[in-house]
């Protein structure tokens, strides 16, 4: 699996329609998060945007800002956004031919079932029958793994071990799978995930890699935060860890935007900075209205300098439970 910073062909979303995800005028906020999000990417690559119908796709061309966006429209009747999680996870031979894996979407853990429909959206593109695919018998969301392109992958126990998942595998089983879809010959296993994440501990919230050898971990400083304890043990792991060739991990740490929260019916939200998308161009960049915005914004900057940074207010986006990188999925080049 390449990394997410070498070159795509594409990004892949799902155009939110979900009322009970984002109620009232949220979901009007989210769409325009989404414009946002497609006029930057579109500079540098093909956006592949499902949509439930011809109307939703003339309303979105009418509603961009670019006269001509390489925009492909996929009309499918997806339950919600998180295109990350029931997606295509594209992956490439020693050959640099493309191909794509299919893995098992139970809505994280069997938590929400009518979300679990979104299993069989992959099977719905007929744009991707002219790709090679994988199936593989066991429940993988993508937003769980993470990966440096050269046969490194980050993870999490609570995740990837969790018994809501694939309760007949072990972790070596697991490995196995992974390694042998993806490439692997290195999985580094972290802890736990943030407070308010109802994925039960995906890695695109707290440890990206960067670069090859180089990752960016989010940290808690405050030790009254729920999230302190958890960041500190996983940010302890990664600094006894090595890559696939047995070198020391390059880490830089990105801070918290403290506890984000918008109504009591959610509580605390899963806002984290690490969420952001690597683009051809671009690099999207969740912020939350916090004083750490433009902290998270350098670090981003000086992690990818040649690439634009996009900060997008998320706040609207995070109540839906995931933000930008959990609604797109990459297509190499």
């Amino acid at each position: 699996m390449p990394a997410e910073w070498e070159t795509h062909e594409a990004t892949w979303l799902t155009w939110p329609r979900n009322k009970i995800t984002w109620p009232g005028t949220m979901l009007r906020e989210v769409e325009n998060i989404y414009l946002r999000m497609i006029e930057a990417l579109a500079v540098g690559e093909t956006v592949h945007l499902i949509v439930r119908d011809e109307k939703t796709a003339a309303s979105v061309l009418k509603r961009l800002k670019l006269k001509a966006p390489r925009l492909v429209f996929h009309e499918v009747a997806a339950v919600d956004t998180w295109i990350r999680d029931y997606g295509p996870i594209f992956v490439k031979d020693p050959h640099g031919r493309k191909a794509f894996t299919k893995w098992t979407f139970n809505a994280w853990g069997g938590k929400y079932k009518d979300l679990a429909r979104d299993n069989g959206v992959v099977d719905q593109l007929e744009w991707l029958r002219r790709t090679p695919r994988f199936d593989v018998p066991m429940v993988l969301e993508g937003g769980s793994i993470d990966m440096n392109g050269r046969g490194t992958c980050l993870t999490t126990e609570q995740c990837l071990l969790n018994k809501n998942r694939n309760p007949k595998l072990s972790r070596k089983d697991i490995e196995r799978r992974l390694s042998e879809r993806f490439g692997l010959t290195k999985v580094i296993w972290l802890k736990e995930g943030i407070e308010g994440d109802d994925t039960d501990g995906h890695i695109d919230d707290i440890t990206r890699f960067s670069g090859p050898n180089t990752v960016l971990t989010a940290v808690e400083p405050d030790a009254s935060d729920a999230n302190h304890a958890i960041l500190d043990e996983n940010l302890r792991i990664l600094r006894r860890e090595t890559d696939q060739s047995g070198r020391r991990l390059r880490i830089l740490e990105l801070p918290m935007p403290g506890r984000v929260s918008l109504g009591k019916s959610r509580g605390r939200l899963p806002a984290s900075y690490a969420n952001f998308y690597i683009g051809n161009k671009v690099v999207l960049a969740p912020v939350y209205s916090h004083a750490n915005d433009k902290k998270a914004v350098r670090i981003l900057r000086k992690a990818f300098p040649g690439r634009r940074i996009v900060p997008i207010e998320c706040t609207p986006l995070v109540y839906g439970l995931g933000s930008i990188h959990c609604v797109t999925q990459q297509e190499p080049a």
